[in-house]
């Protein structure tokens, strides 16, 4: 699902390991927040919230990380990334090695529990992001 409006766009990449994991990127080539007017920046943080709350909500992590990228240009993308203790990285971040000791079974179990809920959060997820103003700008499946 991805969705859009004319500063910024919500991707939902297909991450095997972390279902529900989500980008935020800003349009525009800047290099940091606070290169963002005031405006902008309350724009960004309100949708970066409602994906946090869609996550929350929809798929029940015990911690949610956001992360703030972009080292090669000067672009600024958020990721958002929910997080279980039973995930195959806790509690280092996703870009770590894997956690040693990790039962694979036990992180299989994980990925299937939260994919089963991945319909119900991309609905609330939706309605959170149109609750912002953005659309599926056409670009393709906004439920």
């Amino acid at each position: 699902m991805i969705a859009r409006d004319a500063r910024l766009r919500v991707v939902l990449p297909h991450e095997p390991l972390y279902p529900g994991f989500a980008r935020v990127i800003w349009n525009a080539h800047v290099a940091e927040m606070s290169d963002l007017s005031e405006s902008d920046r309350a724009h960004l943080m309100g949708v970066l919230m409602a994906v946090e709350r869609a996550q929350r909500e929809g798929l029940s992590p015990d911690k949610i990380n956001l992360a703030s990228l972009g080292n090669m240009v000067p672009h600024l993308h958020w990721h958002v990334v929910p997080r279980w203790r039973d995930d195959s990285h806790f509690p280092a971040s996703v870009w770590s090695p894997l956690a040693a000791g990790r039962d694979a079974t036990q992180v299989q179990t994980r990925i299937g529990l939260t994919e089963a809920r991945l319909p119900a959060y991309q609905a609330l997820l939706a309605g959170r992001l149109r609750s912002c103003g953005l659309d599926d700008g056409g670009l393709g499946d906004f439920r």
